[in-house]
């Protein structure tokens, strides 16, 4: 990796690592409406519209990449009772999104990987998401 895409890759870490603290965590119930950790501006409202939108019910697959701490791609499969896959770089994102799964039963997996080289077969999935990766 470059030396700006480390630079990236900790600057985000860095971000995910302030996920539990109270302000943070009550300014984005406050703008978001949920507490995920998120890194993605994606509000509750639109993902619920997303959810619409992409048809997801259970015994579906959705990818989310970029996903970050799991916003929204943990909220969608909760809600509609798909499964997920998360998948993302920054490690302390995906550790703070397997934590959720965890914690809220959901049923998913974590892959470190790169939007630009995913490691899935084609048509793996029923639907696929991605929040403010590409930023």
């Amino acid at each position: 990796m470059s030396g700006h895409g480390a630079d990236s890759t900790e600057d985000f870490n860095a971000r995910y690592r302030m996920v539990g603290e109270s302000a943070a965590r009550r300014a984005e119930r406050s703008v978001i409406g949920a507490d995920y950790g998120a890194t993605s501006y994606t509000t509750l409202a639109q993902a619920n519209t997303l959810a619409g939108l992409l048809g997801l019910t259970s015994g579906q697959l959705l990818l989310d990449v970029g996903s970050g701490a799991g916003w929204p791609g943990i909220y969608l499969a909760r809600s509609t009772g798909c499964s997920v896959v998360l998948s993302d770089l920054p490690l302390e994102g995906l550790r703070a999104a397997s934590r959720r799964l965890q914690r809220e039963g959901v049923d998913g997996t974590v892959v470190a990987a790169s939007g630009g080289a995913l490691p899935f077969r084609t048509s793996a999935f029923d639907a696929v998401t991605s929040s403010d990766a590409l930023c």
